[in-house]
C-alpha cells in the first residue's frame, strides 16, 4: 500500500475522518510504504496526532529532521531518500541549521599524510583515564586514539594501571599518579597537543578538586566524557571554565543530568543545540544518528554506526578517536564529526564480520584502519 495522503506540509494533526482513514490502513496486514513522510506526521516538530505507520517510508532529496528521532522510528520503519530532479542550486543555498554527514563530507575533511610526515607531526595526546576496577575504559580509550593516527600517546592513570596499560597498549606512555587506585594529580600539561578526559576516572572527591585543577590550568579545547560530565552535572559552577570549543560526549542520560529531561526527541534537540551555543561547546549527543551541535547553532546527524555498538566500552574508544583528531590539528567542528563518522564506519565493519549481537567495543578499534582506508579512498 502507497501512502502519499499527506507530506511535509501538513500543519495541524489529523482528525475526523482522516484519522479514521489513518487507523483503518494501520490496521490492514498490507506493507505500507510512505511518500515523503507518514502521514501525518511532522516533518520538523514533535507528532501529536495519529499518523500511518510504514514498513518504509522514501524522504524526497533529503531525510526530513523527523527521520532521526526515536520517537518516529515506529512509524518510518526503514527509511531511505533520492532526488526527484528539484534545482540542485536551490538546495545547496538554501539556508538550515541541520545537516546530514555522509562518507562525502568524511571524504572532504580527512587529511592524506605526506611523504615527510612524523610522529611529531601527528600530535602528541593525553589521555586521563581509568581507576581501579576500570582500566579496561583506558585501554579502550588509548586503543581508540592510536588507530586515530595521533603521533604519540600518554596515558595518565592510577598507579593500578601501569602493568595494565603497558601490556596491552604497548605504543602508548605511561605517566602514573600520585595515588594507586583513582587519578589526584596532573603531569606537566605544556607538551600535550590535546587532552581527552573522563573514561573510568569515577568520581572521589580528590578526583573532583583534579579535574577543576585540570580545567582551571588549560584554556586549549580538550575532549570530556563519563566521570568527567557526571562530576560537571555535579559541579555546575564549573561550565565557566570549559575551554572554548571543547567536545562534551554525553549519551542521553549524561545529557539529562547536566541539563535536565526534555518532553521530546524535538525539545531535546533543541535544547542541545541552545546549550552548545549559550557554552561555546561542541556537544556530541550519542545514539543512533549521533548529533553534533556547534557554537554556531548547526547540528549534523551521523551517517554510520549500528546497534551493536550498544555497549560498554564504545564511547570510551569514541573518547581516543576525538582527541587524537584533535592532536593531528583538526579543528574541533571537524574533529567532532569525522571522529563520530569513523567510529560509527569501524563499527559497521565490526558487525559486518561479527554481527551486531556478537560486537565488542574492543573490536571497533580493530576496524578503524579499514574506516579510514574507506574514506580516504
Amino acid at each position: 500500500m502507497i501512502d502519499a495522503l499527506f507530506g511535509s506540509g501538513l500543519s495541524r494533526p489529523l482528525e475526523g475522518v482522516w484519522k479514521q482513514v489513518v487507523e483503518r490502513v494501520n490496521g490492514l496486514p498490507n506493507e505500507r510504504v510512505s511518500i515523503d513522510l507518514p502521514s501525518g506526521m511532522f516533518a520538523d516538530q514533535h507528532t501529536s496526532g495519529p499518523c500511518i505507520h510504514a514498513n518504509r517510508s522514501f524522504s524526497f532529496e533529503t531525510p526530513k529532521l523527523a527521520y532521526f528521532f526515536k520517537e518516529n522510528q515506529h512509524c518510518l520503519g526503514n527509511w531511505s531518500y533520492g532526488s526527484i530532479g528539484l534545482h540542485q542550486g536551490y538546495c545547496a543555498t538554501a539556508e538550515t541549521p541541520f545537516a546530514y554527514f555522509t562518507a562525502d563530507d568524511a571524504a572532504h575533511l580527512a587529511r592524506v599524510r605526506g611523504r615527510f610526515d612524523h610522529k611529531g607531526t601527528f600530535g602528541h595526546a593525553l589521555l586521563i583515564a581509568g581507576s581501579y576496577g576500570k582500566m579496561g575504559a583506558a585501554v579502550l580509550a588509548a586503543r581508540g586514539a592510536l588507530r586515530a593516527g595521533v603521533g604519540l600517546l600518554t596515558v595518565h592513570a592510577p598507579r593500578c594501571g601501569n602493568i595494565v596499560l603497558q601490556t596491552t597498549v604497548p605504543e602508548a606512555m605511561y605517566s602514573p599518579d600520585q595515588r594507586g587506585k583513582f587519578w589526584t594529580s596532573l603531569p606537566d600539561l605544556s607538551i600535550y597537543k590535546a587532552i581527552g578526559i573522563g573514561c573510568g576516572i569515577g568520581k572521589e572527591a580528590l578526583t573532583a578538586a583534579a579535574l577543576k585543577t585540570l580545567l582551571e590550568r588549560h584554556d586549549q579545547a580538550m575532549v570530556l566524557d563519563a566521570d568527567a560530565l557526571n562530576l560537571l552535572s555535579e559541579h555546575p559552577e564549573w561550565w565557566r571554565l570549559i575551554p572554548r570549543n571543547s567536545i562534551l560526549t554525553p549519551h542521553v542520560r549524561e545529557f539529562e543530568r547536566l541539563f535536565g529531561a526534555s518532553e521530546n526527541d524535538f525539545s531535546r534537540n533543541a535544547l542541545l543545540r541552545q546549550k552548545a551555543q549559550e557554552h561555546g561547546v561542541f556537544i556530541v549527543l550519542k545514539g543512533a544518528y549521533t548529533a553534533v551541535a556547534g557554537p554556531d547553532g548547526a547540528c549534523s546527524y551521523n551517517s554510520t554506526g549500528n546497534p551493536g555498538m550498544g555497549t560498554g566500552g564504545s564511547g570510551d574508544v569514541l573518547t581516543g578517536i576525538l582527541t587524537a583528531l584533535l592532536a593531528q590539528g583538526y579543528a574541533p567542528s571537524d574533529a567532532a564529526r569525522l571522529g563520530v563518522f569513523l567510529h560509527g564506519l569501524a563499527g559497521d565493519l565490526g558487525a559486518a564480520q561479527f554481527s551486531e549481537p556478537g560486537l565488542r567495543a574492543g573490536d571497533i578499534p580493530l576496524y578503524l584502519g579499514k574506516a579510514w582506508a574507506k574514506v580516504l579512498g
